[in-house]
């Protein structure tokens, strides 16, 4: 191995030491700004620590090649450990700097953060700008030649509209409403715990959180008496306590967008007591023929029986935000790969409650694209990928 990657390795391995020393800080700041529970927010930290410590696997994807310049990543409100080392660590692993803004609900988030990188001139947190200065600037500033954004459809028409400022634009797009399938073998011990914690997990606020589950009606009965037990460990409370699941829903947008959800599914049957009270929500748990197929966040997860295991995936198929789907089971002849046409991520049998970091990751269509300078056009692609094989120039 040379020593330029050497080097690189060596600060990835320091800053992982920073960010475990604030792991406490970063924990508290997390609650404070936006809810999330310190079990949760404290795996975010260990996840973002062992995957800085271990970018040594990621070599092959960036030697030989050459660094972008300036990488900037607006960072969404959760999750921003995990942010840094993914992106941030691709980034700087590959030769890049990285410049990075937090969400304006995230500000004590953004102080901690701020003060893990300072030692390392690769790394620069903006604190105090608000999302859409931070991107103006970036769009200005001939230094920044990669952009990582994350949000709305809305917010990835405007910079696509502005793409030929970067020689590379990531959109992490909504999710809407992730799927899961429960076909009629699906084993229950293993499907039911991973429905229900991927669906409550850090109150649904992740991209990548499950918000509706289809089970083919030959099951059905016994996957919903088997959720409507696991939903005994889905607690609603104080930040601070280990057991909490769910705290407060501090954002208010995310709240606007359940409120939207809610009132679209109607008279649809609620099978859990939840809270509908400004900062405390959920677990909302429901039953309906379909949900909206709308941009959600938050604790939701509607239970739809189907027919058939050929019902299921014609449905799921249908998705007006194809970022993930998971099933449990085994899919009609076929059915995989025309999911791993529609969507981005597809999970086969997952036996996880945390998203593998180096997992590819990344959506198709509305859910999320490249745009890329090539020959001086951008070419947009989509589907799943690896932020450091992404992060440096092809050969």
């Amino acid at each position: 191995m040379d020593l330029v990657i050497e080097k690189r390795l060596k600060l990835l391995q320091d800053l992982a030491g920073r960010l475990a020393q604030r792991r406490a800080d970063l924990v508290a700041a997390a609650g404070g700004d936006i809810g999330a529970p310190c079990r949760i927010a404290g795996i975010e930290v260990d996840l973002a620590v062992e995957h800085l410590q271990t970018m040594e696997v990621e070599v092959p994807y960036v030697r030989g090649k050459s660094p972008y310049g300036t990488v900037a990543a607006i960072f969404p409100y959760d999750a921003a450990p995990v942010m840094l080392a993914r992106v941030g660590g691709a980034a700087v692993l590959g030769g890049n700097r990285f410049r990075f803004s937090f969400s304006s609900v995230t500000p004590q988030t953004a102080r901690v953060m701020a003060e893990v990188v300072a030692p390392f001139p690769e790394f620069e947190a903006v604190v105090g700008l608000d999302n859409r200065s931070f991107g103006e600037q970036s769009v200005r500033d001939p230094e920044v030649r990669a952009l990582f954004i994350s949000g709305g459809g809305e917010v990835g028409q405007v910079y696509a509209r502005q793409a030929q400022a970067f020689d590379k634009l990531f959109f992490a797009g909504p999710s809407g409403l992730p799927p899961a399938i429960l076909f009629r073998d699906a084993p229950l011990d293993k499907a039911v715990p991973f429905v229900v914690k991927r669906a409550f997990i850090n109150g649904g606020q992740y991209c990548t959180t499950l918000k509706r589950a289809y089970i083919h009606r030959e099951i059905f009965g016994e996957a919903k008496k088997l959720i409507l037990e696991q939903m005994a460990e889905i607690r609603v409370g104080d930040p601070k306590d280990s057991l909490t699941w769910i705290g407060p829903i501090k954002v208010a947008r995310t709240r606007a967008l359940l409120e939207r959800a809610l009132a679209a599914i109607g008279e649809s049957n609620f099978l859990v007591p939840c809270q509908h009270n400004g900062e405390w929500q959920g677990p909302f748990l429901v039953e309906t023929p379909e949900p909206p197929d709308v941009e959600l966040f938050g604790p939701f997860l509607a239970l739809v029986p189907v027919e058939s295991d050929h019902e299921a995936v014609t449905r799921v198929l249908s998705s007006r935000y194809p970022f993930l789907v998971a099933f449990f089971g085994t899919p009609p002849q076929g059915a995989k790969e025309a999911f791993m046409e529609k969507f981005g991520m597809v999970y086969d049998n997952p036996d996880f409650l945390f998203t593998p970091m180096r997992l590819p990751f990344g959506g198709r269509g509305a859910s999320g694209w490249i745009l890329e300078k090539t020959d001086g056009e951008m070419v947009k692609r989509d589907g799943a990928f690896i932020y450091s094989a992404e992060l440096v120039r092809r050969l």
